[in-house]
């Protein structure tokens, strides 16, 4: 047995395997140039062929890289090519596996945390920042990692920032405040807070005094009051992504509910979110003083049910998952499915 880190020093690529990878990247970029509303039913299922067809890892690296260099450049990329491109993503994370969208989501957010770092001048941050944010509204990945992009935007609050925020709040602020009001309070409060004591830092007032503005508009619920919201082209491809997802538990059970830190830290402590990636060390047992377990997801549960779970005992988060996914399905597929997630 070699271990993968070995192999993959030893594998140096023969030039079978590098043509194949050519002519598969060949292939894909074919696909995402032609990639528009109307065809994205073939166009998904062709990648879903490919998919069959090839090993999940030279597809999940060649359809990340192809991408990456369509959407991430210097200079500001129209939206709806992105969500566009966004939509396919969550198709194939939904019909094919999550781990096509975790592994894309990953490389997105590694991207941004090593441009933000840098002082470019380019747009690169606004087209991965949006990226994430389609993610997000086409429910590849849950809002733990919106919050976490914005508290970390929060709390260097430069320019820069103030900037990234706006940009952020205006492509899915409504749809946070539907998830999580309480956390998107707390992130106003903190900005807020930000904001009164960096006042003789910055020279421009305006955008400070702008992004505040929108902050409130979204906690009073008041789109009239964010210029250029639209909500219309994420809705009419949320409902073209209903018709081409095949599962039935195609919304939230297949988020990725995985935060900022775990993904920057990904190649040291491993893939929790992706069943089957190994650790490397045992960060649950090293990171004592961390107390907060994740607690398993099932959706709300009504008290009658976990009034019954009580009685019979169940007395663990995942004996409680098990019993309620069993009460609450409507048949034994709806109960296997909702079981293996």
């Amino acid at each position: 047995y070699i271990p993968p880190q070995v192999r993959k020093v030893q594998d140096t690529l023969d030039d079978k395997k590098r043509e194949e990878l050519r002519r598969l990247k060949k292939m894909v970029n074919g696909l995402i140039n032609r990639l528009s509303e109307p065809n994205l039913a073939s166009i998904s299922g062709q990648m879903e062929e490919l998919y069959m067809s090839n090993s999940r890892k030279d597809m999940n690296e060649t359809l990340t890289d192809v991408l990456m260099n369509a959407c991430v450049t210097a200079v500001a990329m129209p939206a709806k090519l992105m969500m566009e491109h966004i939509l396919l993503v969550s198709i194939l994370h939904h019909n094919v596996g999550i781990e096509v969208g975790a592994h894309f989501l990953e490389a997105v957010v590694k991207k941004f945390d090593e441009v933000s770092k840098s002082d470019a001048e380019g747009k690169e941050c606004e087209n991965l920042l949006a990226l994430v944010a389609h993610l997000y509204n086409f429910h590849v990945v849950h809002s733990l990692l919106i919050f976490d992009i914005l508290k970390k935007l929060v709390s260097t609050f430069t320019e820069k920032e103030i900037e990234l925020i706006l940009f952020l709040l205006k492509n899915v602020g409504f749809s946070l405040r539907k998830d999580d009001a309480l956390a998107l309070k707390e992130l106003i409060t903190e900005a807020q807070r930000k904001a009164n004591t960096a006042e003789k830092k910055f020279h421009d007032q305006t955008r400070v005094r702008f992004m505040l503005e929108t902050m409130l508009a979204l906690r009073n619920n008041d789109m009239r009051k964010i210029p250029g919201y639209d909500p219309e082209p994420v809705e009419k491809l949320r409902k073209l992504q209903r018709t081409l997802v095949h599962s039935s538990g195609s919304g939230k059970d297949t988020q990725l509910r995985v935060s900022l830190e775990s993904l920057l830290s990904a190649d040291r402590v491993g893939r929790w979110w992706i069943v089957g990636s190994s650790w490397s060390g045992a960060p649950m047992i090293s990171d004592a003083n961390s107390k907060t377990q994740q607690k398993l997801h099932i959706g709300k549960v009504s008290s009658r049910i976990m009034e019954l779970a009580r009685k019979q005992r169940m007395n663990t988060d995942i004996r409680r998952s098990i019993f309620c996914v069993l009460m609450m399905s409507e048949d034994f597929m709806d109960a296997f499915e909702k079981l293996l997630k």
